[in-house]
């Protein structure tokens, strides 16, 4: 009868996860306050709020700011790439909530976020997550497109960055020009990204779904 060696597997490491909770600590916030403010401004432009529409506006104002200028606080899980992944990861079409702060009018649109890997990889959701991070505020499109460039490349320390913002921006659309539909890009390129021509328009391809 054969007899049949069985080799014993030596057992799968144990994944290490490394985790950075982000808090980002809100300024003071008085809501009563700011409602109070909101009346006057409504009132200063001519509004009268004596009517059923218009009574509880002012705290609805207060409310709606507060939200869009307060980001959630979140956890950033990292992982060892063991696998040696080198090719790029991007996630497209996130969706971008701000408001301008010269005007404090919205500005939407998507944002396409890609990396170069090193040692460690990132959950794919937490990429949102720190797009809506530096979106949430009063800004402008450019610093938040370097921000949010700049803090993945601390966190991550991989071999290169893109990040490409396009936004409405309702500033322009709404008042002033009045360039309904138009649209700004702007794009923040890191390490091998930026500096080996064939990965930054393999990354910009991927990015607008550009056939290659």
């Amino acid at each position: 009868m054969d007899q049949v060696t069985q080799v014993s597997q030596p057992p799968r490491p144990r994944t290490k996860l490394s985790a950075l909770h982000v808090v980002h600590e809100p300024p003071p916030r008085d809501l009563v306050a700011a409602e109070r403010a909101a009346a006057d401004l409504l009132r200063a432009l001519g509004l009268r709020l004596d009517t059923e529409n218009l009574r509880d506006t002012p705290r609805r104002m207060a409310q709606s700011y507060a939200e869009l200028l307060t980001p959630r606080a979140f956890e950033v899980t990292t992982f060892p790439n063991d696998e040696g992944y080198d090719e790029l990861v991007v996630v497209r079409d996130i969706p971008i909530t701000s408001v301008c702060e010269h005007h404090l009018l919205p500005f939407v649109g998507v944002a396409h976020v890609g990396y170069l890997p090193g040692e460690r990889i990132v959950g794919l959701s937490k990429l949102a997550r720190v797009v809506e991070l530096f979106a949430h505020g009063p800004q402008v499109q450019e610093r938040l497109t370097k921000q949010i460039a700049d803090w993945l490349d601390a966190q991550l320390r991989p071999r290169g960055v893109g990040v490409v913002l396009e936004a409405e921006h309702m500033c322009m659309t709404l008042r002033g020009v009045r360039a309904t539909g138009s649209r700004t890009l702007t794009s923040s390129l890191l390490g091998t990204l930026r500096e080996d021509q064939r990965s930054r328009a393999e990354f910009l391809d991927l990015a607008f779904d550009r056939p290659r």
